[in-house]
């Protein structure tokens, strides 16, 4: 595996495999171990959408194995004056040993990949969002105690509620390798891609894409939300707000899952809008865990793509 953007670039082995080494250097990482693989080695960011979670795992994460981190955004690239993008790729290739690239387009991130010669990975595209889901794996077999039995998520039921965005995107994926269920509500016309649906349950996805919010949140083990209008999408705020109503992750919803079902949420959170405060603030929530795991698991991503 050369570069990572999309959940689908990896087998099963290679998800389980790096949430347990992101599970180890955590305990490394609470022990105060120092642990410096990538010293001497430099990962560049190119971020064309703001971002504080992906920014700062990546780049303390680099930091925490000995190595350094080069950022730029849209501002301060010749990407953002119109170089092509291969271009930036053959050119960052030679000063550096990986790349994150968060950006609007996949097809931005896959050119990249095509004529970088180092790792490419992908920080966010309008599409996937394949290192946030990694980490919302590992916080479910964390929090679930699966450490020793990946097999253990085959049983469990996810919950997807909301937009059929980039984070649903990669939820459909990350459910055809690790045989969970997952269930979708979406309003009409905000669904997943039929196409990816389709591609995904030809590779064994148990999805189901539910007509209501209560349906799919019905004996849950997992709920899971994101903002109702996604970074780009600020002009359709008004609109998402009505067409959303109803979708939202609230106390009356969390009682329909499971006893103990954990919410996630990969944040920033509107609360109030597809989620109250009282949930995300509440006993069943992992989001903290789920956040702080983003620095766990990019450091298993770094360490296997750049040693």
């Amino acid at each position: 595996m050369k570069d990572l953007l999309t959940i689908f670039d990896l087998t099963k082995a290679d998800l389980e495999a790096l949430i347990k080494r992101a599970l180890e250097l955590k305990q490394a990482y609470k022990r105060g171990e120092r642990y410096t693989p990538l010293s001497g080695k430099t990962l560049v960011l190119i971020f064309d959408k703001a971002s504080t979670r992906t920014r700062v795992s990546f780049e303390a994460g680099m930091n925490q194995l000995g190595g350094a981190s080069v950022f730029l955004s849209s501002a301060d690239s010749q990407v953002g004056r119109g170089e092509p993008v291969k271009d930036t790729a053959r050119v960052i290739s030679g000063y550096a040993d990986g790349v994150v690239v968060r950006t609007f387009g996949h097809e931005i991130v896959e050119e990249f990949a095509k004529f970088s010669t180092i790792p490419t990975i992908n920080g966010l595209t309008d599409e996937h969002h394949p290192c946030q889901i990694l980490a919302d794996v590992m916080t479910i077999v964390e929090k679930k105690g699966l450490q020793e039995n990946f097999a253990g998520l085959g049983e469990l039921k996810v919950s997807w509620i909301g937009d059929g965005n980039n984070m649903a995107n990669s939820w459909i994926e990350a459910s055809a390798l690790c045989g969970f269920e997952l269930s979708i509500a979406c309003p009409s016309g905000y669904c997943p891609d039929k196409g990816l649906v389709s591609f995904a349950k030809e590779r064994g996805a148990n999805l189901k894409i539910c007509v209501g919010v209560e349906e799919a949140a019905g004996n849950a083990d997992v709920l899971n939300t994101d903002v109702w209008a996604s970074m780009g999408q600020e002009s359709e705020d008004a609109e998402r707000r009505k067409d959303f109503e109803g979708f939202q992750i609230n106390k009356e919803l969390l009682e329909l899952a499971k006893p103990d079902a954990m919410v996630l949420h990969c944040l920033p959170a509107h609360r109030g809008e597809e989620i109250t405060g009282d949930v995300i603030d509440g006993k069943n929530s992992a989001v903290w865990d789920q956040a702080e795991n983003r620095l766990h698991i990019q450091k298993a991503i770094l360490e296997k793509l750049l040693t």
